[in-house]
């Protein structure tokens, strides 16, 4: 049998290059998400990290010492501030710089992707297809032989089916999301140089361009460690790749290759103290008295089911999933049946590896966000499958080219042209989902008008209604708030007082000064707090009753202010 001639380090396949693949998928998805440079910041997060962030409003030494020598928010992202700030430096507060940056990286990732699958796939792809061993590993009759055509279509397939996925949405359109983001280009690149190393090392090739980009894949988990601690796991995935494809797990070369992880292990560990350290000075994590282990494992079984899902059937997605409390019996049975996904992958072990080493790299760079450090009242989130999707994508993109070549060597050849449609209709529809996704993230009001129409919960209607106060429409605002008021009711929300005093407020602001009395009363009689009084008193003012405004301004004392959240 005849072979091609690829050699698995990005050079030309039948005269195409590696990198012009890489290069189209991302022009494709660069169309695809031009769209989200017309979004605006979001009243979710971006205040914090942007619009009212003053940390990043001076660029200068001093800030760069402060970003790396302090923490904000709870995290140590020091990137990722400066990022910010260089954005912040060349555009003030327009939206469109902040988001023209989230999709030129994402675009880059994306031809990041692409390279890692020609590594990947590569390497199974330049082996003997007579012999059905790769280096010690089972390869089966999954395909490891591809004709040039096709095996430029997988690589464009696999860099798509990731970046057009709706998933991706939430990490590229949300700013505040830029250490998904930022995280992602220096991740996918440690991966990329560490497969480049491990390939000229095991051909004994040249020794100073494998410790070259041995070195550059170390400096790129530490840059992405320093975007985002997310990517504490990558040490581990790199040994699922060195198991399965690459085969460098053989007996009598184990050592040398579990040595090679050292540095990587040192640098995850540090990062992850320092982390940890901030985490817990500023009670980000969840205590285990508040959350025990055992439900702990109930919510990652269900964050992972979910995960699966999303990823299987992209559509109805939103920005926010709220943990429930209690924990419904069905996060049982969803742990149980990603109890099984992991047996039958462990059963697939010698016939199959590549289920076991997918779903490793599927779920590894989960496990730091799936509820056994918990921070947060999410559940699951879609931004968090930005690394894990990766390995996933690219094994879908070379089963589907596996199941072309079977259908085009059968007696079905006649199927070639409608599975070729249907190859193409996959990242079509992404595109297609994704494009309206990203127009729901358009502003605030387009964001949770969504979620409410998708699964509607108190906090949308309150952050929507905080959406309408800024804009000035507040009779909209107090019906929102209304809304939330009942469905915070019936949970028993204990700081509700805090939304009987902002529908007071635009209830005062609509003119309607007898309704806005009524509410800051009820807030009050929850939580009295002296701003209450203060605006109690102005739409006391306001219906003439003079006297009781002045009792109220009394016990107001010095708070004139707007109304703020304000905690027990």
């Amino acid at each position: 049998m005849q072979r091609h001639d690829y050699t698995g380090n990005g050079l030309k396949i039948n005269g195409i290059k590696t990198l012009h693949v890489a290069v189209c998928a991302a022009v494709i998805c660069l169309m695809v998400y031009l769209r989200a440079l017309s979004c605006d910041f979001i009243n979710w997060d971006d205040p914090y990290y942007v619009v009212e962030n003053p940390a990043i409003r001076l660029l200068d030494w001093q800030f760069v010492q402060e970003a790396f020598t302090t923490t904000y928010m709870g995290w140590w992202m020091p990137l990722t501030w400066i990022s910010l700030a260089i954005d912040y430096h060349f555009w003030g507060l327009d939206p469109f710089g902040y988001h023209l940056t989230n999709v030129v990286l994402h675009v880059v990732n994306t031809a990041l992707v692409v390279m890692i699958a020609d590594q990947l796939v590569g390497h199974l792809n330049s082996a003997h297809p007579e012999n059905r061993r790769v280096k010690g590993v089972e390869v089966g009759s999954e395909g490891v032989s591809l004709p040039p055509c096709l095996y430029s279509c997988v690589l464009l397939l696999a860099g798509l089916l990731w970046a057009l996925h709706p998933l991706r949405v939430e990490s590229v359109v949300w700013v505040t999301e830029r250490k998904d983001v930022l995280n992602g280009l220096f991740s996918l690149g440690t991966i990329h140089f560490y497969l480049r190393y491990a390939r000229v090392r095991d051909a004994a090739g040249n020794n100073g361009v494998a410790t070259r980009n041995y070195i550059i894949s170390l400096l790129s988990l530490l840059l992405s460690l320093m975007a985002k601690p997310a990517s504490v796991v990558i040490p581990v995935m790199l040994l699922v790749a060195d198991w399965y494809p690459l085969g460098r797990l053989q007996a009598g070369r184990l050592r040398p290759v579990v040595l090679e992880k050292v540095p990587f292990l040192l640098l995850v560990v540090g990062i992850s103290l320092l982390t940890l350290q901030f985490a817990s000075g500023n009670q980000i994590l969840v205590s285990f008295h508040d959350l025990s282990l055992a439900k702990r494992f109930l919510l990652a079984g269900n964050s992972l089911f979910e995960y699966c899902k999303l990823s299987l059937y992209p559509l109805g997605i939103i920005n926010i999933y709220l943990l429930p409390w209690p924990l419904p019996p069905s996060y049982a049975l969803k742990t149980l049946v990603i109890g099984c996904v992991t047996c039958f992958s462990l059963l697939s072990l010698r016939r199959k590896p590549w289920i076991l080493a997918t779903w490793l790299s599927f779920v590894l760079p989960l496990v730091p966000v799936l509820g056994f450090f918990q921070n947060g009242p999410q559940s699951h989130a879609a931004r968090f499958t930005y690394l894990p999707a990766v390995m996933p994508s690219i094994c879908c993109a070379a089963l589907i080219a596996a199941m072309y070549r079977r259908v085009a060597a059968s007696s079905l050849c006649c199927l070639r042209l409608p599975f070729v449609f249907l190859m193409l209709a996959v990242p079509v529809a992404y595109g297609v989902e994704t494009t309206r996704l990203i127009g729901s993230w358009k502003n605030s009001e387009t964001l949770w008008s969504r979620v409410i129409a998708v699964q509607p919960i108190g906090r949308a209607y309150y952050l929507r209604a905080d959406y309408y106060l800024q804009q000035g429409r507040y009779p909209e605002a107090a019906d929102d708030l209304m809304t939330s008021i009942t469905m915070a009711r019936k949970a028993d929300y204990p700081e509700i007082y805090n939304l009987h005093a902002l529908r007071g407020d635009a209830l005062n602001r609509a003119g309607r000064y007898a309704e806005a009395v009524r509410e800051f009363s009820t807030a009050i009689s929850l939580y009295p707090h002296p701003s209450y009084f203060y605006h109690r008193g102005l739409a006391l003012q306001a219906l003439g009753r003079q006297e009781e405004s002045d009792a109220d301004f009394v016990r107001a004392g010095k708070e004139t202010g707007a109304i703020e959240w304000q905690k027990r």
